[in-house]
């Protein structure tokens, strides 16, 4: 891989990423909708992540400038914390009611 010239290796670094962080996001979108949440905050913060690993796939595989890179990566945590928070609310609460 280490041969391949680095536009290449950008655009295979991206698919390898793809398989990181968002299968925490899948996880937790499945445990969301398993749970029967669609508020619309939930929704949004989905498609506000959604929107931010698409912004920074493409920054990645056009210019691999790092410091966008990490920018984008670094905002595409928000929501996913935000999805965090209301996922483990919601499990405590019908946990409780259980």
């Amino acid at each position: 891989m280490s041969k391949l010239p680095p536009k290449v290796r950008w655009k295979a670094d991206n698919y390898n990423h793809l398989m990181e962080q968002p299968t925490i996001f899948y996880a937790i979108v499945i445990a969301l909708a398993l749970m029967e949440i669609s508020s619309s905050s939930a929704v949004f913060l989905a498609w506000l992540y959604v929107a931010l690993r698409i912004i920074h796939s493409l920054v990645q595989v056009l210019t691999n400038k790092i410091e966008i890179r990490f920018f984008v990566f670094v905002l595409s945590n928000i929501p996913l914390f935000g999805l965090t928070y209301i996922a483990a609310t919601e499990f405590i609460q019908l946990s409780a009611i259980a």
